[in-house]
């Protein structure tokens, strides 16, 4: 019996300290759960650092060619031969495509023979007027007439026949007949060299021209720039600008790439900022990582509603020697309104605000009860993810982000 119950004494000793134990781990759980918990997430944590800081607008569009040319052709025909491509680089006076040349050619020795023939009727025309104007002048009259009197008055002496007289007399009156109609002919032929005139004229105009629609079946390039696009292929039917106008068909879009420009659109509540001659960074998806730098020359001073915000367009000049830029690539001109080179600065998202708009930024301090203090900070520019520091933190100190 006495060892009955010196176990049962053991055992509630033993349960006795079980108890304790747990009652001492559950005190110790609760006083660590009511403990606040001051430890930050490290990727909470940034740190003030030196750095440039511009405050911009961004003008967001498309970057287009500062000269573009929409090739068609004078003359109508069959293009024959294609020597480029899209993406080619061609230079001013390059030969771009050539139009089959045998109705021109068969057309230009058509209107040489034209020309010839009325030159061939204008050499006549003048042959005839001075042949009429000699007969016109008489030249026999004086003798015919002198032979005529001198008839006469051997008649009147009774020394020739009264026939030979009558020739005399005939033969006068047959000059004078022959001066008349000279002298009608001749006006004829004034009259047929200004007709043979207007012919050669016309004959030379229709030459000149055939001789032009030659030389236009040969397509040459206008400017130095880019084969933008080409839109015919051998075989096809052109027609052409002088006789279609703005329907004639288009062979080719040249631009020329080697300056370009991003047309955007900025809001009117930045566009008083904006002005000719302001620098400009311009980004492309195709360059991350590259900024092209461009000036604004180009403000319109019409701006366009839609959905009740009005915006201004705005192009930016980008010197593109390279030519990296491609037409039609989307890029964002971001116009610089104001930079700040080599300043501190503090993530947006670090600062905080109160009612009065006073700023502040939160710093780790182990000794505070939460593991952070509170710092008033004076600031400067912002480009909406940095912003200039003035004063109130130092470089490389941390700021806890919000």
């Amino acid at each position: 019996m006495a060892g009955n119950g010196k176990r049962s004494s053991k055992r509630r000793w033993i349960w006795a300290g079980v108890i304790l134990l747990v009652l001492v781990g559950a005190g110790v759980g609760v006083r660590a759960a009511l403990k606040p918990n001051n430890k930050i997430d490290p990727s909470k944590i940034s740190a003030v650092e030196k750095g440039n800081i511009a405050r911009s607008v961004v003008a967001t569009g498309k970057i287009e060619p500062k000269a573009t040319v929409e090739v068609k052709s004078k003359a109508s025909g069959i293009v024959k031969k294609i020597f480029i491509n899209y993406g080619d680089t061609v230079s001013q006076g390059q030969i771009l495509a050539e139009l089959d040349k045998e109705e021109l050619q068969a057309r230009l020795r058509e209107s040489k023979a034209n020309l010839q023939a009325a030159q061939a009727t204008e050499e006549s025309a003048y042959a005839s007027l001075e042949r009429n104007k000699v007969e016109a002048e008489g030249p026999d009259l004086p003798f015919l007439k002198s032979a005529m009197e001198r008839a006469r008055e051997l008649q009147r002496q009774g020394l020739i026949a009264k026939s030979i007289v009558e020739d005399a007399e005939k033969a006068y009156q047959m000059g004078l007949n022959k001066q008349s109609s000279a002298a009608r002919n001749l006006a004829v032929a004034r009259a047929e060299i200004a007709r043979s005139k207007a012919q050669v004229a016309q004959a030379t105009a229709m030459l000149e021209r055939a001789e032009e629609d030659l030389r236009n079946s040969t397509i040459v390039s206008p400017i130095d720039g880019l084969v933008l696009s080409r839109n015919v292929e051998v075989g096809n039917a052109v027609s052409s600008i002088l006789v279609m106008g703005s329907q004639s068909t288009l062979l080719f879009t040249l631009g020329d790439v080697g300056d370009v420009f991003v047309r955007g659109k900025v809001d009117q509540a930045d566009i008083g900022k904006v002005y000719l001659g302001q620098p400009a960074r311009i980004v492309v998806e195709s360059f991350r990582d590259r900024k092209f730098d461009g000036k604004v020359y180009r403000i319109s001073p019409y701006g366009v509603e839609k959905d009740n915000v009005t915006t201004f367009e705005v192009q930016v000049s980008i010197h593109n020697p390279g030519r990296e830029l491609k037409a039609n690539m989307s890029a964002n001109a971001e116009i610089i309104l104001e930079e700040k080179l080599n300043v501190l600065l503090v993530p947006e998202a670090a600062v905080v605000y109160d009612k009065q708009r006073n700023a502040s930024v939160e710093v780790p301090d182990a000794t505070d009860e939460k593991g952070r203090k509170k710092i008033g900070v004076k600031l400067g520019i912002s480009n909406g993810v940095k912003t200039e520091l003035v004063a109130g933190l130092t470089q490389g100190q941390k700021v806890i982000l919000q």
